[in-house]
């Protein structure tokens, strides 16, 4: 067995049951957590032969950032559950493994400390009721070093999850001072709650509250994405959200095409999540158009199982199966990763 079949078993004997099962389960009946990575895992490819693959090159950029790989992580919530670095656990592995992480508005680390391990991140946003507290926060992790506001664009309200009756949660086991390091902790409750009336004029106000490119995330349609790069969006990230959201929505492998159509043409850099957890899957996803995919849940386990090192470990060992994959499709470098490498029903 791969040693990454077997993190989410082995960060389940580490984690408290609450924390395990939020971080596993998605909203309502799970259709979507379900299907995400079968979903990746029916594509076909179409490999090339008589290919010089003797030399295998996996580097990259995203917005700018050199990476070794187009595999980063995403942002995700309680990692001091996992780790009791929590998000400067995360970085510290991500930039020994030479990638690239987005942290949460939720984090429990303060952002500076994020930026102190010289690990290059984004930060996720999510736009509030109050804006001035979203500007707060947001100001606190430009001071921090972010390069990228990732704005989640599918959370007008949270996907509803059905825990087992009279049984704690996250919510429950989780100490505050792990959770909303980079808010104002004198704000009441409320201030934070996530605001239902965001249109795409969120986009430019992020980038000039910022200064930073502007990132949207919870995509799934094309005419969204290309209302958003319309609006000034640096990227999209095609995703829902693992299937925390709206139940039913359609897996990220089939809506990734649509949204990378809808788009070409533009400077726009197209990202996917869901589902991922083989380099096959990673090579399919550059080849229906990401520029790179993120991790969610498996960044999670890793760092439940083994701290940093551990999120390093994830990330290498799925660059060294893209590399191996990259060879036996007969592509040398990302560039040679094209959209006729994924069979349809006319190929």
């Amino acid at each position: 067995m791969r040693w990454i079949d077997n993190l989410e078993d082995a960060a389940a004997e580490r984690l408290a049951e609450p924390v395990h099962r939020y971080v596993r389960q998605g909203s309502a009946g799970e259709r979507s957590v379900a299907e995400a990575e079968a979903a990746w895992s029916a594509l076909r490819i179409r490999p090339r032969v008589l290919v010089d693959v003797s030399t295998v090159r996996t580097e990259t950029t995203v917005l700018g950032t050199s990476v070794a790989a187009p595999i980063l992580v995403a942002p995700t919530t309680v990692q001091r559950q996992a780790d009791p670095d929590g998000e400067a656990a995360m970085a510290r592995g991500t930039l020994a493994a030479g990638s690239l992480l987005c942290v949460s508005s939720n984090a429990g680390t303060p952002f500076a400390a994020i930026g102190e391990t010289g690990a290059p991140w984004w930060v996720q946003a999510y736009v509030l009721r109050d804006r001035g507290a979203t500007a707060a926060y947001l100001q606190r992790a430009v001071e921090g070093g972010a390069r990228a506001v990732v704005l989640t664009a599918d959370t007008a309200v949270v996907g509803r999850k059905e825990d087992p009756e009279g049984q704690p949660t996250v919510w429950d086991v989780t100490p505050a001072e792990q959770l909303r390091a980079n808010v104002d902790p004198d704000l009441p409750d409320d201030a934070y709650d996530k605001a239902a009336d965001l249109t795409p004029d969120a986009i430019g106000w992020l980038a000039e509250v910022t200064g930073l490119p502007v990132v949207v995330k919870g995509v799934l349609r094309g005419d969204d994405a290309r209302r958003c790069v319309e609006a000034g969006a640096a990227g999209i990230v095609v995703s829902n959200h693992g299937g925390r959201q709206l139940d039913g929505a359609i897996a990220t492998a089939r809506a990734l095409p649509d949204v990378v159509d809808a788009v070409a043409g533009s400077a726009a850099e197209v990202y996917v999540d869901g589902g991922i957890r083989r380099g096959e899957h990673v090579l399919s996803a550059l080849a229906l158009g990401a520029r790179g995919v993120l991790l969610g849940r498996p960044a999670v386990w890793a760092l439940a199982v083994a701290g940093a090192d551990g999120v390093r470990r994830l990330l290498t060992e799925l660059t060294d199966e893209l590399r191996h994959a990259m060879q036996l499709a007969g592509c040398p470098d990302l560039g040679a990763i094209g959209s006729d490498l994924v069979a349809t029903a006319r190929s």
